[in-house]
């Protein structure tokens, strides 16, 4: 971490803790008992384009925002935490769409060709899409089925468009 990153993250802390009030006291489950599944993109702000708050859901993000890469936070977040509906969130113009499993597995060995341990990534599933409302209704209709997932989960499937900051219901 660059000393220009640190000196930002203690600045922009100092200014937070100044209207943090009684957050400390907030309760670990969420109250909206909600999970919202997304992509890691930067340009992505979930609580304000959602409308949500500290204590209102547990946002898992990943890259493409990929329910089978998510699963292992939703089983926690349900059985130990209460949450019973799920948000699928992909969006517009996301790096997932335009890249193949194959493409970032050779990127990665060819960064040092000498270095045999890279080849662990031929075990890594990057999980990409080329159709991206096809891709909420895979992730849906994944969880749906999933005998991890709670039967009386509502899950829905979303499209976010970061050209816009437009939200539409897929599934």
């Amino acid at each position: 971490m660059s000393s220009s990153t640190e000196e930002h993250f203690l600045a922009a802390s100092a200014e937070y803790q100044k209207t943090f009030g009684d957050k400390g006291s907030l309760a670990t489950p969420p109250v909206k008992k909600l999970i919202v599944v997304t992509c890691m993109d930067s340009r992505i702000n979930v609580v304000a384009h959602l409308g949500l708050k500290e204590g209102d859901a547990h946002i898992i993000r990943n890259a493409g925002g990929s329910a089978k890469d998510a699963l292992r936070s939703i089983i926690v977040s349900q059985r130990m935490l209460g949450t019973r509906e799920i948000a699928v969130f992909h969006h517009t113009q996301c790096g997932m769409l335009s890249v193949t499993t194959d493409q970032i597995r050779k990127t990665v060995k060819d960064s040092d060709p000498q270095n045999d341990a890279l080849k662990a990534v031929n075990n890594i599933d990057f999980l990409e899409f080329s159709d991206l409302e096809g891709s909420v209704k895979k992730d849906v209709e994944f969880l749906k089925e999933n005998p991890l997932v709670l039967k009386e989960t509502k899950v829905t499937g979303w499209v976010y468009e970061v050209e816009t900051g437009k939200i539409r219901r897929i599934v």
